[in-house]
């Protein structure tokens, strides 16, 4: 193997692990890896061996030029030491590197074009896309009309779908989308798509009057899109313990205070009910202080009520440490009575 000692620790470790076939290697990883390999040949172009003699250099260079020596210090820089998937490809693919090298760089001059797209069929030409490299949609102002991007192009994968530009629509991009409308143009040609109005799905213009078609969660009146008050009309959907908030095109869920069981708003002046813990002040559902309005809201010896929103607890006094469930006095080590 020509180029195993540069990476033998990175092939110990492939030999170690399943080795993938090169076919599922992602087209990206061969362009990378021959870009890489044509700075290579870029960067060893013009080596000088330094003899003082020009004509001892010239066919010193020509022997060079397609020499072994060469396309090892390429390969030895063609992937980073940390690139994994660029090493895994430049081992599998020793041959057909070596036959290239050797033997067709006159006829196939283009790396990329030979290795990834024709010999490894890992990448396909511009504009195809696909195991059998089909051809994107496309009309005169180019793949999916110059308004997107086919998916799956220059790769064995993807469907060929036009994934548009914002504002495009259709198979060829040529449509505007939800939310936009055509600008006019002044030279007869075919005007971009612009934004409508937010509340807008479909209009006439970028003003907040010339909405012809409302987004869900809003409703037409004049040519304006106003706002639908889902928590008004009984269309908003919220479960127990919260309650509808309306906003712009929808509605959101936020839940009741600590005070309520049900509320109809926020805060302890909307509850439908008072949770445990909590009774009703007027118009508000209160903390409950257990400590002042229970005769006995803490029964131990030497216990204190601490009162809490919505709760109370129970502590030993000052001076007392609870043992067994018992508050007894905390006196230091062996003076106990």
């Amino acid at each position: 193997m020509w180029w195993a000692w540069p990476f033998l620790p990175a092939l110990v470790l492939l030999s170690e692990l399943s080795v993938v076939k090169v076919q599922t290697a992602p087209c990206q990883t061969c362009r990378k890896l021959t870009e890489s390999f044509i700075k290579g040949l870029e960067r060893t172009a013009n080596k000088n061996f330094g003899g003082g003699n020009t004509a001892w250099e010239e066919e010193k260079l020509a022997k060079y030029a397609r020499s072994e020596t060469r396309l090892l210090e390429i390969v030895e820089a063609a992937c980073e030491k940390a690139d994994f998937e660029c090493n895994r490809l430049l081992e599998q693919i020793e041959d057909q590197v070596e036959t290239w090298w050797f033997h067709r760089q006159q006829e196939a001059p283009d790396l990329f074009e030979w290795l990834c797209i024709e010999e490894l069929r890992l990448c396909c030409p511009p504009g195809r896309f696909g195991p059998d490299c089909k051809e994107c949609p496309s009309d005169p102002g180019g793949v999916c009309g110059g308004l997107g991007r086919c998916e799956g192009e220059g790769t064995r994968l993807g469907d060929g779908e036009c994934v548009c530009d914002p504002g495009y629509s259709g198979r060829l991009c040529q449509s505007c989308a939800d939310g936009y409308y055509r600008e006019k143009s002044s030279n007869n040609s075919i005007g971009a798509c612009a934004a409508c109005y937010h509340s807008c799905k479909k209009c006439a213009g970028p003003q907040d009057y010339k909405c012809l078609e409302c987004k869900p969660g809003w409703i037409l009146h004049d040519n304006k899109c106003v706002d639908i008050d889902e928590c008004g009309t009984e269309l908003a959907r919220c479960p127990s313990n919260t309650y509808c908030h309306n906003t712009e095109g929808s509605y959101e869920c936020r839940g009741c205070d600590q005070a309520c069981v049900g509320c109809m708003g926020s805060g302890p002046a909307r509850c439908k009910k008072c949770a445990r813990g909590y009774k009703l002040s007027g118009a508000k559902c209160l903390d409950i202080d257990e400590c002042s309005d229970r005769a006995i809201a803490c029964p131990g010896l030497n216990e204190a009520c601490t009162n809490e929103e919505g709760s109370f607890h129970c502590d030993c006094a000052d001076g007392f440490i609870r043992r067994d469930s018992i508050c007894v006095e905390n006196k230091p080590p062996g003076k106990w009575q």
